[in-house]
């Protein structure tokens, strides 16, 4: 059985991880980033990781084929350099050659977003298709894709950022600079600026309620909480919320065509009561709607441990491009 270390890299906390060939994660160990050190302080701290989560899993790194780190920002899988992450402060970090250096394995790097489709890919809810779309609704929406076995990532390592096409011009003003990104409604964050902008507007709804009156306290599902409640306001902001998110899957679908599409992120909890209606709505607008096929859209189904799984398995499309 072969074993590989999979890093998910987050501006919050390290999670590394030993994946076995069928995907399933042996043990698992974390500890805060603690972003804005140096790159080499993170780097030994993601080694210890390594080292401690192969000791905790009962074999040693003899028996470890590689190591894969999943990075939030522009990772090129080529020369093994962070050319860019603003969580972390990165700008042109020799990622794969200092960690090796420590660990003695080869190290892949790719995005966060890109590993964690990757993992579905491998091991998860697309497993087996040929060719998959993935999005991850959480603070921002990130995006991967995966055609006949390959990430597409464009030619500079930077594609697939989904969360940062236009829904709406001249909309809401988004961090990367431009006006009316899809994030800005899509993602979580977007969904709470939603539910706080119908708060402002209306003081009796229930929406108050589920937050003890403390505006501040709004999170992406409390409009989810005060809509099963029974809150007509909440049922709207939720409505207006998957309007918005079917825009940019259509979108996608329509570019991609993918065999299946996978929502995963903290929203994708909601299950059913986010994906029917996610469904309905696409199929009234997507352009292959009279098609005898069209894309399945599911739940993603590793969580959090999908970038752990997807970056362990980084070291296959590499073999493969040999």
């Amino acid at each position: 059985m072969r074993y590989d270390i999979g890093i998910d890299l987050g501006g919050t906390n390290i999670v590394a991880g030993v994946v076995d060939g069928e995907g399933r994660i042996l043990r698992k160990v974390d500890k805060s980033t603690d972003a804005g050190r140096e790159p080499a302080h993170i780097i030994r701290d993601m080694a210890e990781l390594a080292l401690s989560a192969t000791e905790k899993s009962g074999i040693s790194m003899v028996d470890v084929g590689s190591v894969g780190v999943g990075v939030p920002g522009t990772a090129n899988s080529d020369t093994g350099v962070v050319e860019f992450a603003s969580n972390l402060y990165w700008r042109d970090v020799p990622l794969s050659a200092m960690l090796s250096a420590r660990i003695g394995k080869a190290v892949h790097i790719g995005n966060d977003a890109n590993a964690a489709a990757y993992g579905e890919y491998t091991s998860g809810a697309a497993k087996g298709y040929g060719s998959v779309v993935a999005i991850t609704i959480g603070t921002g929406i990130g995006g991967g894709a995966i055609y006949d076995g390959s990430l597409l990532t464009g030619f500079n390592h930077a594609g697939m950022e989904v969360g940062h096409m236009v829904i709406r011009k001249g909309g809401r003003a988004c961090p990367c600079g431009r006006l009316g990104c899809w994030e800005r409604y899509a993602s979580a964050t977007g969904l709470a600026i939603t539910t706080r902008s119908a708060m402002g507007d209306d003081k009796n709804t229930r929406l108050w309620d589920i937050v003890g009156g403390d505006i501040g306290k709004v999170e992406g599902r409390t409009a989810f909480d005060a809509m099963e409640a029974g809150d007509n306001v909440a049922r709207a902001v939720i409505d207006t919320y998957i309007d918005d998110l079917a825009c940019g899957v259509i979108n996608l679908i329509n570019i991609f065509q993918p065999d299946i599409l996978c929502v995963g992120g903290g929203v994708s909890n909601e299950g059913e009561v986010l994906l029917a209606p996610l469904r309905e709505k696409v199929m009234i607008e997507v352009y292959s709607r009279n098609s005898g096929k069209n894309t399945e859209i599911v739940r993603a189904s590793l969580g959090n441990d999908a970038g752990i799984i997807g970056a362990a398995h980084l070291y296959r499309i590499h073999e493969e491009d040999k």
